[in-house]
């Protein structure tokens, strides 16, 4: 194992190389705005599936709205600090 510690070390302490944003005097990391957008995808989406009555037909509705989060969260991404 001892080794192995100077090839684990460095990737240990480097830092991720996300961008971050100052807002209010503090720095908020892009993934974090991501994750937030995907949230409000997955509400919209549940409530969506509500009010059209799809929700009794639709099996998995906690998947299914998670995913739909989830593509949103990735599509902002993209869209914004990505590519």
């Amino acid at each position: 194992m001892t080794k192995f510690l100077p090839l684990i070390l460095p990737l240990a302490l480097s830092g991720c190389g996300a961008p971050s944003y100052n807002l209010f005097g503090a720095y908020f990391p892009a993934w974090m705005f991501c994750a937030l957008a995907g949230i409000a995808g997955a509400l919209v989406a549940r409530l969506a599936l509500v009010n059209k009555g799809l929700s009794s037909e639709i099996p998995y509705q906690l998947a299914v709205c998670t995913a739909i989060g989830v593509i949103v969260a990735i599509l902002v991404w993209l869209l914004f600090f990505g590519l």
